[in-house]
């Protein structure tokens, strides 16, 4: 945060995995891995975070716009990055300054709207869930492959089972298998569905640019008793469950044999061990 409590820019670069770009009472935040298929890593997490709660205290600014910078919105986490401190018994801990991107114990008090395209998989498309509102670019292709791979999902157990429905959302966190944009919009897990990323990107700005123009207070207030009438509440113990899950299948031979697996680009062989 820069003077008087103001979320500052980041600018494009390879040093920075996280930019921010104020546009008047909109922020973008891009996600800036590209050479690594926008994987998330601890490091980029934690400056979602501090993004995330920079710009929900911030007075001047009224909506969020998250995009990915190069050919893929998210691959998801960087596990062996978040394998590295399950193997030392720790998980990601947020500290002051930082609002967890995936909203399980807090969620932003103000619009989040996400524009994807490429791949969306994983971590990098329950980040998508989070959101209020979502846009997809019509090449996006959306996956939770983790049981496919000896792991498990985060938070699509929770999110995508409420808005896709419990078949629709085991039919692809079961098998692993990829979905289009014109699947997620008749699953309406996407509102608006664009030619191409520019083009998505676009149609994510004006939309925030259309909520900025209501009043502050009311769209706070909407939220406030959206959240409530889903019972959100009710979600930080079945969020607790994957996290148990992964601690608990890191260093199984399935966990490292779909690690393996991943890496070769060949289908894991399990065994139940």
């Amino acid at each position: 945060m820069g003077e008087a409590g103001l979320m500052v820019d980041i600018p494009l670069s390879t040093d920075n995995k996280i930019t921010v770009e104020r546009r008047g009472q909109i922020i973008l935040i891009g996600i800036n891995r590209p050479q690594v298929f926008n994987h998330i890593d601890p490091e980029t997490f934690y400056g979602l975070a501090k993004a995330y709660h920079d710009f929900d205290n911030d007075p001047t600014l009224r909506v969020a716009v998250l995009f990915g910078h190069g050919e893929n919105f998210s691959r998801g986490n960087d596990v062996d990055a978040f394998s590295a401190l399950a193997k030392i018994g720790k998980s990601l801990t947020l500290g002051g300054g930082q609002l967890d991107p995936l909203g399980r114990v807090q969620k932003l008090s103000k619009p989040l709207v996400v524009v994807v395209h490429g791949d969306t998989w994983n971590m990098g498309h329950e980040l998508h869930l989070v959101a209020d509102i979502r846009v997809a670019c019509s090449d996006v292709r959306y996956a939770q492959t983790e049981n496919a791979f000896g792991r498990v999902p985060g938070v699509a157990p929770v999110r995508l089972v409420r808005e896709a429905g419990w078949a629709n959302a085991m039919r692809y966190m079961l098998t692993g298998d990829h979905w289009d944009a014109q699947t997620a919009q008749k699953l309406g897990i996407v509102q608006e569905v664009a030619p191409d990323k520019e083009a998505a990107l676009k149609i994510g700005i004006d939309i925030a640019g259309r909520i900025a123009a209501c009043g502050p207070f009311g769209i706070k207030a909407t939220l406030e008793a959206a959240h409530l009438a889903i019972n959100e509440s009710a979600d930080a113990a079945a969020f607790a469950k994957p996290e148990a899950g992964y601690m608990s299948l890191f260093g199984s031979e399935d966990f490292l044999e779909g690690r393996k697996a991943e890496i070769e680009n060949r289908t894991p062989v399990f065994h139940s061990r």
